[in-house]
């Protein structure tokens, strides 16, 4: 009796079921398209920048020891250095990083470990609406702001557009994405963890750094790169707050141009197609596209090597 009502309340008309199959089949569908159409348009991406890319390495006064071999950038009177961009781009990222990642780190040991679920549930959320301002908003608080303050600290070899303070205010802007990306992945840290470290008599700051941390360092990792690539493509800080020209130097306090900072002001220009200016931006967005994929690259082999499972 009882396996003939099991059998009658677990029974489904074959229309039921043929409705069920159709709905899971357009769902598998669409979530198929969705992933393709991410694919393509990643394909699309390098295949637009690879085509005018090539169209500015053909050009006869274009050469790969020109481009990587020189220091100085200027298309149109053939100088082809790519370094004075790069170094702009990797000085204002490394300082980004700098001002970013103890800050952040430390606000997510805080949220983590410390903060109570009250504290935190009002603190994470005035914390990430840091990340909702505008970049243009950032870079000219870094440049009447942030300038200012570094020139009465340091004196006049402060520039008025330097690399330094659109780097602190780029790591100002990456902070919520570090410390709640590295807040999660603390908070995932099992429990046992730090009731084992408590019950040998570790206090709550060495448990934190000696125990959760280690624990939690591939999704640190993961955030740390996350955040040198956010910090390399942008755009609309570097473009007003760190200077407008290509610059080799590795003084904080100058003037520089960054990759992205470069595309932004010469695409606003009036430039005719084909030209070796028009196609020079092509490989500056190119090499960006490739500074970017080796950086998520990095990533995932982080995460890979420093992953660990928990049962």
């Amino acid at each position: 009796m009882k396996a003939t009502l099991m059998e009658n309340k677990n029974f489904r008309p074959l229309e039921l079921k043929k409705k069920l199959r159709l709905g899971e089949t357009m769902i598998q569908t669409l979530l198929f398209l969705a992933g393709f159409l991410s694919i393509f348009i990643t394909l699309a991406i390098v295949y637009e920048l690879g085509k005018e890319a090539w169209l500015f390495f053909g050009d006869p006064d274009v050469t790969f020891a020109k481009f990587f071999g020189t220091t100085e950038w200027s298309p149109g009177i053939g100088k082809f250095g790519i370094w004075p961009l790069v170094t702009s781009t990797l000085t204002t990222s490394f300082i980004a990083i700098c001002v970013s990642l103890p800050l952040g780190l430390a606000a997510a040991l805080f949220l983590s470990e410390y903060a109570s679920p009250k504290a935190r549930s009002t603190l994470k959320p005035i914390l990430e609406i840091l990340a909702g301002i505008p970049t243009v908003v950032y870079g000219y608080f870094a440049l009447l702001f942030m300038t200012p303050l570094l020139q009465r600290i340091f004196g006049e070899g402060v520039q008025v557009y330097n690399m330094a303070s659109a780097g602190i205010v780029m790591g100002i802007m990456i902070l919520p994405l570090i410390s709640s990306m590295s807040e999660d992945a603390l908070s995932a840290v099992p429990r046992a963890l730090r009731e084992g470290a408590y019950a040998m008599g570790a206090t709550k700051f060495e448990t934190s750094i000696q125990v959760v941390l280690p624990a939690a360092l591939s999704g640190i990792g993961a955030a740390l790169i996350i955040g040198i690539s956010r910090a390399v493509g942008e755009t609309m800080i570097v473009a007003v707050a760190a200077g407008a020209g290509p610059n080799f130097t590795f003084n904080p306090f100058q003037a520089a141009e960054t990759m992205t900072g470069h595309i932004a002001r010469i695409s606003g220009g009036d430039l005719s197609y084909n030209t070796i200016d028009y196609t020079s931006l092509f490989a500056i967005a190119l090499m960006l596209f490739l500074v970017t994929l080796v950086l998520n690259l990095i990533s995932q082999g982080i995460i890979n090597r420093f992953r660990q499972r928990y049962e």
